[in-house]
């Protein structure tokens, strides 16, 4: 297998020695998009998009609902034409008709200046690419930019995005300002590189744009396909607007993270780096696949850092020769059994050794104490001993004791 060196790390030794064990959130405002609202402590929001094609009515609605049942709570959809704007209004009909009305976002990209208008009447955020947004013809053989042309674009940029903030500003919307690393505007790269610096500067601009017209529902993303340079994106940002008093919500992604386990891990290691940290508001995996198979991933990330409690907690050592049961398999009942519960810790430990220690912050525990018998525990407390086959069943009628049992 082939190692690339190391880079060196700078990171200043004080770092690694903070205890504290308390996430603390960077502090943001608070952004409403149609029922939820983004920052302003609130919980970390989870979003998605659909793939199917917006003048799919029927077929839009049914993955925006099939979405949302699953605990997304704010659905993207693709506007790349008039006709797909107009579609959104009979999606958003069709929705509070015959299930409820889902804060959705419209993603709008080339030259949608007329398409943001139209749909910004029919959903509660639009989502605009500053380097997409108002298109930059590339000049063959161009090697700088005067700072004369550099403000003449942004001169144009606040031209054609006034309209679009006037509109939401007055609806009382939001906007997402979603900076892409694959599709920065040419005089950024000229100016600041292929940098994290050249993504918060695409945002700063347009952030300002709003500001000047006194709009501040904004929630901000700067999205790359490699890790460290989404990292150091959103930190070069959060530190940027602390210096500046912004005070803007900040939506978290890898884009284009691929599919299957390295997907899941690659997104993973953006995400939560930077929610252990305190930055982020909201998250997005981006999956290349079905759009359902990216809440799990983003209710998992907020569970292992203890900022939202969705689902049972399962602690469980790796086995080893004193393991007195099979624990995969007992394990895997366990969860089984009790995986449709919200906010427990269940402890399921192969041995004595380690049990009653390491699971000592678990509201249960299921322990291997002698060959053939189980140990069930309410927190540190043993409260009996059962055969292991009964050992599911009794810690069932254990939680069901306890009033914290309810049915699938």
């Amino acid at each position: 297998m082939q190692t690339l060196p190391n880079p060196v790390a700078s990171i200043a030794s004080s770092a690694y020695l903070s205890t504290d064990t308390t996430i603390h959130r960077r502090k943001t405002r608070p952004v409403k998009v149609g029922n939820v609202t983004i920052g302003g402590g609130n919980p970390v929001v989870v979003q998605s998009m659909i793939n199917e094609d917006t003048l799919d009515i029927e077929g839009s609605v049914a993955a925006i609902r099939r979405l949302h049942e699953i605990g997304c709570e704010i659905v993207r959809v693709t506007v790349p034409s008039m006709a797909h704007a107009f579609a959104l209004a009979e999606i958003r009909q069709k929705l509070i008709a015959t299930y409820q009305n889902v804060p959705l976002v419209a993603d709008v990209h080339h030259n949608g200046m007329k398409i943001a208008l139209e749909v910004a009447k029919h959903v509660d955020k639009v989502r605009i690419n500053p380097g997409l947004y108002v298109f930059e013809k590339p000049k063959p053989n161009r090697t700088e930019y005067t700072q004369a042309e550099f403000d003449e674009i942004g001169e144009k940029i606040r031209e054609t995005l006034e309209p679009l903030v006037i509109s939401l500003r007055d609806q009382g919307k939001a906007m997402r300002i979603g900076v892409n690393h694959g599709s920065l505007a040419e005089r950024m790269l000229f100016t600041y590189g292929d940098t994290p610096e050249g993504m918060v500067e695409s945002a700063l601009e347009v952030i300002r744009i709003c500001e000047s017209l006194d709009f501040r529902n904004l929630v901000i993303s700067l999205k790359a396909s490699r890790v460290p340079v989404m990292l150091g994106a959103y930190r070069l940002l959060a530190q940027r607007m602390d210096a500046q008093g912004m005070d803007y919500p900040l939506h978290l992604g890898v884009t284009e993270a691929g599919d299957g386990e390295y997907g899941r891990i690659k997104s993973t290691a953006g995400i939560a780096t930077l929610l252990a940290e305190g930055i982020g508001d909201t998250i997005r995996v981006s999956l290349t696949e079905a759009p359902e198979k990216e809440i799990p991933v983003c209710y998992s990330i907020l569970q292992a850092l203890g900022l939202r409690k969705t689902m049972v907690e399962y602690v469980a050592c790796p086995s080893c020769g004193r393991t007195l049961f099979n624990l995969e398999e007992v394990l895997h009942k366990v969860r089984e059994a009790t995986k449709h519960l919200t906010g427990l810790d269940i402890a399921v430990m192969g041995c004595i050794v380690n049990g009653p220690g390491e699971m000592a912050d678990a509201d249960y525990g299921y322990v291997g104490k002698q060959a053939g018998y189980i140990s069930l525990y309410r927190g540190r407390e043993e409260i009996k001993k059962v055969p292991e086959d009964k050992g599911v069943e009794e810690l069932i009628n254990l939680i069901k004791a306890d009033g914290r049992w309810v049915d699938p």
